[in-house]
């Protein structure tokens, strides 16, 4: 069965940068995304990108300051976070799926990590 494994969570001052990795257990061809949970809030998806084209698809909240890509050599997709604010802070989780409709809806991904917590201090 598919494991995704996240990591690079730590915690940054606001304005600072964080790379997340999330490493599949098989190698993949699927679309892949990073969603994030914040405490008392639902999961909501931060960034998109395809398998093919490697079109991307981004939250508004995080358009321009958050890089999402794929290394296919390495079996590997990577959020870059920069300009980071308290807001971004909460759990953030890789997400693997054949197809979706609607991205950054939760119910529409198959496959989760267990996440890697990003805190951002103000």
């Amino acid at each position: 069965q598919l494991q995704l494994v996240e990591s690079g969570g730590g915690s940054v001052q606001a304005g600072g940068s964080l790379r997340l990795s999330c490493a599949p257990s098989r190698r993949t061809t699927y679309i892949m995304a990073w969603f994030r949970q914040a405490p008392g809030k639902e999961r909501e998806g931060v960034a998109m990108i395809d398998a093919g084209d490697l079109s991307t698809n981004y939250a508004d909240a995080v358009k321009g300051r958050f890089t999402i890509s794929r290394d296919n050599a390495k079996n590997t997709v990577y959020l870059k976070m920069n300009s980071l604010k308290p807001e971004d802070t909460a759990m953030y989780y890789c997400a693997e799926q054949k197809q979706v409709l609607t991205w950054y809806e939760r119910r529409s991904w198959g496959h989760w990590g267990q996440g890697t917590q990003v805190t951002v201090a103000s």
